[in-house]
C-alpha cells in the first residue's frame, strides 16, 4: 500500500507527460501560461482576502463571535450541537484558519464528546462565505442570488449531522 501511495503522484505527472506528448503539446509553454493566469488571478483574489482575514480577527477580537456564540447555543443544542461547538459553527463558514483554531481550542485534552464533534465538524463543512465571497470578487458578481443561502443551510446541516453522527458512533462520550 505504501508502495502505491509513494508511486502516484510521479505516476501520475508521467502519465500527464506521455498524453501531452502523443497530442503534440508542448508542456512549458503551456505551463508557463497557466502559471500567469494563476498568479494573476492571487492578484485579483489579493484584496478579498485581506478583508475576510481583517473582519475574522476584528469578529474574533472584539469578543462579537463569543457574544452571538452564547445567543445562539440554546437553538444549536436543540440540533445537537454542544455549547462548545457554537463559536466554531459561526466562524467556520467565515474562515478555514479561523475554524482550525477553534476547533484546536475544543478539541485540547482528552478525547470528549465536544472535542469530537468539533473534528466532524471541520472535516464536514467548508469556508463557504469565503470561497463565495473569494470567486464573486474574482468574477466581478455584485449579487449572488441564493448562493449564501443554500451555503449556510449546507453548513447546517453538516453541522447538525455531526453531532449526530458522533453520538451515534461513539455514544459513551
Amino acid at each position: 500500500m505504501q508502495i502505491l501511495q509513494n508511486a502516484l503522484i510521479p505516476a501520475l505527472l508521467a502519465g500527464i507527460s506521455l498524453y501531452a506528448l502523443c497530442k503534440g503539446v508542448d508542456v512549458f509553454p503551456t505551463f508557463l501560461r497557466g502559471a500567469a493566469v494563476g498568479l494573476k488571478t492571487a492578484v485579483q483574489i489579493l484584496p478579498v482576502m485581506v478583508g475576510m482575514l481583517t473582519v475574522v480577527f476584528m469578529l474574533r477580537a472584539s469578543g462579537a463571535v463569543d457574544i452571538a456564540a452564547s445567543v445562539l447555543a440554546p437553538a444549536l443544542r436543540i440540533l445537537g450541537i454542544p455549547k462548545e461547538c457554537t463559536a466554531l459553527t459561526l466562524l467556520k463558514p467565515i474562515s478555514g484558519g479561523g475554524g482550525l483554531a477553534m476547533g484546536s481550542e475544543i478539541i485540547r485534552g482528552p478525547d470528549s464528546y465536544a472535542g469530537r464533534v468539533a473534528a466532524v465538524m471541520l472535516g464536514a463543512s467548508e469556508t463557504s462565505l469565503y470561497t463565495i465571497s473569494v470567486y464573486s470578487g474574482h468574477l466581478g458578481l455584485n449579487r449572488t442570488r441564493y448562493a449564501v443561502l443554500a451555503a449556510l443551510c449546507g453548513d447546517l446541516a453538516a453541522f447538525t449531522a455531526s453531532a449526530a453522527l458522533v453520538r451515534i458512533y461513539f455514544p459513551y462520550s
